[in-house]
């Protein structure tokens, strides 16, 4: 069975053809047009070329930011410079030359479809995934069935409150979790203490431009020793600790997935961040919850996406 998963971002929309093990059989990427007369058809091209290079697939997944009616595939609210996406069926922009089985939800939910059909969440009945990138993504399943909420909304972890009067977020809230804990936030902290002109190896690399600092290089640099990378580190992964341990106590879930580009940090993310929620929730859950990343290495979207389409009971 093969199945053609396609992720839609703000910058590029990736397609592939994924067969029954979860691997990627052929792909094509392509820039995300800038408005609807030109997505259709670079879209429809994109499709064509991967039927060529393989056979027409038994279903379609799609990953998308924003909200998603997984019913109608209707894409409910999507700001930015996708919206013009807004209010369309995904199910009628995939352009197949017969009439396929067409699923789509938002791309936290997606991640975590194909953790359950291929990778961590496989077999569990109750786990919590978080996507930790430029911002911070969440889904939930519950009793086997993806969480979507009332009005579809349900698994927007990323947006929990963690500090009341914390820093303004882009959803209009302040104190969000990604505001606290996500690439953009531990980045900001690192050039903020740059241009101050702090004592630290990310000063004496990045002074003239503060920009180049990225998350990777800030834990690269706490893991060698530097008492200011290590700081913001620890302050970082304290606050997400928090947020976690109170994930914990309303889901109580089997376990908890960890994805995207911070959560590349392993252990040095992975063994303070147990201590922490482990010190946070022992006295109410009795017992220790498995963090773990996720077990899916495609990192383009396109395999999660292929899990709605392989699995639809999710």
């Amino acid at each position: 069975m093969v199945v053609l998963g396609i992720d839609i971002g703000a910058a590029q929309i990736k397609a592939g053809m994924v067969d029954d093990k979860g691997a990627i059989l052929a792909s094509r990427t392509i820039a995300t047009p800038p408005d609807l007369d030109t997505f259709v058809p670079s879209l429809h091209a994109a499709i064509g070329w991967l039927l060529e290079a393989t056979a027409l697939p038994a279903g379609v997944g799609v990953g998308c930011k924003g909200i998603i009616d997984p019913d109608s595939t209707q894409v409910e609210r999507l700001p930015g410079t996708l919206h013009y996406l807004q209010g369309l069926r995904l199910s009628d922009l995939v352009g197949l030359p017969v009439d396929l089985p067409v699923f789509a939800d938002n791309d936290a939910r997606v991640a975590l479809a194909g953790e359950m059909v291929w990778g961590a969440a496989r077999g569990h009945e109750d786990v919590v995934m978080l996507t930790l990138g430029m911002g911070v993504g969440g889904a939930a399943v519950v009793n086997g069935q993806l969480l979507r909420g009332h009005g579809g909304v349900a698994g927007n972890l990323g947006h929990l409150t963690v500090e009341p009067d914390g820093p303004p977020c882009a959803c209009g809230n302040r104190g969000c979790l990604e505001t606290v804990f996500s690439a953009r936030a531990i980045e900001g902290e690192a050039w903020s203490a740059v241009h101050r002109g702090c004592d630290s190896t990310l000063t004496r690399l990045f002074r003239d431009q503060p920009q180049l600092a990225t998350c990777r290089t800030i834990f690269q640099a706490a893991r060698e020793g530097d008492e200011l990378a290590g700081a913001i580190v620890s302050k970082a992964i304290r606050k997400l600790g928090a947020a976690v341990a109170g994930l914990l106590h309303v889901f109580d879930p089997e376990l908890l997935i960890l994805g995207g580009q911070v959560a590349d940090a392993g252990a040095d993310l992975l063994v303070p961040l147990r201590e922490e929620v482990w010190t946070r929730s022992r006295g109410l859950l009795g017992r220790d919850v498995a963090l773990v990343e996720q077990q899916v290495a495609d990192r383009s979207g396109i395999v999660g996406a292929a899990g709605l389409a392989m699995a639809p009971r999710v």
